[in-house]
């Protein structure tokens, strides 16, 4: 199996970032990096100029981490307040999942662009009160969001579920037995 050294110009995921010098597949280097200018062959003149990539990444590189701590300064001031279905004794029958979380900072706050992967959440919200929640904004900057979960309220016009109804008719039946 014969590899090829090149430099990679751009980014490519799981491979490497510009500048980079990398071993790979002689046919993935022929067919995929070469004729897309991904990279470019690992000669000594191209090592030469290997110190323009390296300036270029180390730009990107840091106008990524100043970006990401000007969002974490947004970030950290959230406080979402959430409903969670909860039944009388207070129990949940519902969940706080990162979908949702993802779903409300999409619709509340549109210039703010937070993805799935990006929300740090070990197990669904499934308690009444205030959490914090880790947003991984770069990976040289974590965030916090305050999620409150509140008892969502049910409308007074509301008819009971099928559930309810039953148990109180249950509970009506052991009352007359009971007399």
């Amino acid at each position: 199996m014969a590899l090829q050294q090149v430099i990679l110009t751009s980014v490519i995921p799981n491979l490497g970032a510009e500048g980079d010098i990398v071993k790979v597949r002689a046919g993935y280097a022929r067919n995929f990096l070469l004729p897309r200018a991904l990279a470019y062959e690992a000669t000594p003149q191209a090592k030469r100029k290997l110190d323009d990539l390296r300036k270029k990444r180390a730009e990107r590189e840091g106008k990524e981490l100043n970006e990401a701590q000007e969002m974490a300064a947004r970030v950290n001031k959230i406080t979402l307040t959430m409903p969670l279905e909860t039944g009388a004794t207070g129990k949940a029958f519902g969940s706080i999942s990162i979908r949702d979380i993802e779903d409300r900072l999409a619709k509340d706050f549109e210039g703010l662009k937070i993805e799935k992967h990006m929300i740090s959440l070990e197990k669904p919200i499934k308690e009444t009160g205030e959490h914090k929640v880790e947003v991984r904004l770069h990976p040289d900057v974590l965030a916090h969001i305050t999620v409150v979960a509140q008892p969502a309220e049910k409308p007074a016009d509301a008819k009971p579920t099928d559930a309810e109804e039953g148990a109180d008719e249950g509970k009506k039946k052991w009352a007359k037995k009971k007399a």
